[in-house]
Parts: C-alpha cells; sequence; structure tokens
C-alpha cells in the first residue's frame, strides 16, 4: 500500500504502576480509527524505571498480552517499549506487535549511562526492519537517536520510529536530531515522547512529531499536552524524492561492531 497512517499515543505515564499506564493507554487508544501504526512511548507501562527487578515482564507477559489484543482490534500494529527479562538479564525491549498477533522485538542498543541504565538493563545488537502492508519500518528507542551511525539507513528502510522519555531540558537536542536522522536517511520519522513529571521530578514536554524524508514536519501533538495525533504517509512522494536527490546512493560504506 502506498498510503500509511500512523497514530501517536503522547501520553503522560503513572511512575511505576503497570495497571495505571495500560488503563490511561487503552482510553486514548479507543479514540483511534483507521490508523495502521499505533505509538506508544518508551517504557510506556512504567515509566523509564531504573528497578527493573519490581516491574518486569517475563517473555510473553501481560503487557505483551494487552498489544496483541489492542493491535487484533484495531486492525492495526502497536509499538511501545517495555522492561522484560529473559535468561537472568533485563532489557528495555521495543516490541512491534501485528494485527495478526505476530511479535517482532527490538533491544535498546545504546543504554543512557548518565542515568544508569547500563548498570541495570543489558544492550541489544541487532537492528530490527519490520516488512509491514508494503512499508520497511526501523523501530528505534530513545538514546539511539544520538547515534547517528546505528541510525543509518543502510536498508534504505521507508519509515523509522524513535519511540522516548527524552527531557524536555534537553527538548531542542530532540527536535534537532529528529530532523537530522529524518534528512540524512531520506526517510519518514517519528519521534514519540511522554509528556508530565516522572517520579524524579525529571520533566518531559513530548515534542512528538513526524517528519519527512526532506526533514520536514508533517505533523506533531501539541508540547506538553496528552493528545493523540495521526498522520497519513505517501511512500510514493517519499521514493520520488530519493530518486530526484539521489543522496543515498552516495553514502559510505561501514560495518559496526558488536
Amino acid at each position: 500500500m502506498n498510503q500509511l497512517s500512523i497514530s501517536l499515543v503522547q501520553a503522560d505515564l503513572v511512575w511505576e504502576n503497570k495497571e495505571a499506564n495500560l488503563e490511561k493507554q487503552q482510553v486514548l487508544i479507543d479514540d483511534i480509527s483507521n490508523s495502521d501504526i499505533i505509538v506508544l512511548p518508551e517504557m510506556f507501562p512504567t515509566g523509564f524505571s531504573m528497578k527493573p527487578e519490581a516491574l518486569y515482564e517475563e517473555t510473553g507477559g501481560e503487557v505483551l498480552q494487552w498489544m496483541q489484543q489492542v493491535a487484533k482490534e484495531k486492525d492495526a500494529a502497536i509499538c511501545g517499549s517495555v522492561i522484560v527479562r529473559e535468561n537472568a538479564n533485563y532489557f528495555n525491549r521495543l516490541y512491534f506487535v501485528e494485527p495478526s498477533g505476530n511479535v517482532h522485538k527490538y533491544d535498546k542498543r545504546h543504554l543512557f549511562t548518565l542515568a544508569g541504565e547500563e548498570k541495570v538493563y543489558s544492550a541489544g545488537n541487532e537492528h530490527l526492519l519490520v516488512n509491514f502492508r508494503g512499508w520497511k519500518i526501523m523501530p528505534l528507542v530513545c538514546y539511539d537517536l544520538r547515534f547517528p551511525v546505528w541510525c543509518r539507513n543502510t536498508e534504505e528502510a521507508d519509515l523509522q520510529i524513535f519511540v522516548a522519555n527524552w527531557p524536555e531540558r534537553r527538548s531542542e537536542a530532540w527536535k534537532a536530531l529528529l530532523k537530522a536522522r529524518a534528512i540524512e536517511n531520506m526517510c519518514y520519522l517519528a519521534g514519540l515522547n511522554r509528556v508530565g513529571a516522572d517520579g524524579n521530578d525529571v520533566m518531559h514536554s513530548g515534542d512528538s512529531a513526524v517528519y519527512d524524508e526532506l526533514g520536514e514536519k508533517i505533523g506533531a501533538p501539541a508540547p506538553f499536552k496528552e493528545e493523540v495525533v495521526t498522520i497519513t504517509l505517501d511512500r510514493n512522494k517519499m521514493l520520488e524524492s530519493r530518486k530526484r536527490f539521489n543522496f543515498l546512493n552516495d553514502r559510505d560504506s561501514f560495518t559496526i561492531s558488536k
């Protein structure tokens, strides 16, 4: 399909309260219609907590089952990250769940050392590229945004999705980097960030947005507001820009050490 609709669920998360957050997300999602992808924040069931031992899901746990149910009911993919324990390790794991119930996972590669994330979580080392409704989609998580080599569009993804808990005090960096990643990768880019204060009194402004392949913002919720916005993307338009400018063909070759 040429057109794809993506819904950004810019939510205020309840600190370390899984039940309350699922209820809140459900209310926000209930009003979404005719969307292909629903995007939730990083660690949407808990907020960005460094207490995985108290908040983790096992593989295939309650939150993933909820995501599968929502995807089926809405006939839309749903993605967001969750604290998961696997083989005695904790991961900040993004799930991309299709309406069929099929689950794709991506473990956050770049752990946020400023908050000590690397002390309690294990890093992933594999990209995820999902083929969904004729689109190639690459989901990534928050701090990954600062690392252009990891984000480089070597597989010519049509859409990159970043889910985040990015603090308001660094919101200018968030906005600049989202735009830069869209421009350099010549793809649509959706950045979904939470709003509100977390349990450490860190404020989040949201500043969620969708950018096109030339770095133009084409849709966004209001800053600091709990809001859902749905934006329709046009793949042919994006491919025409790639063909006209040909920038991706001039990129450097490289390998990433794992």
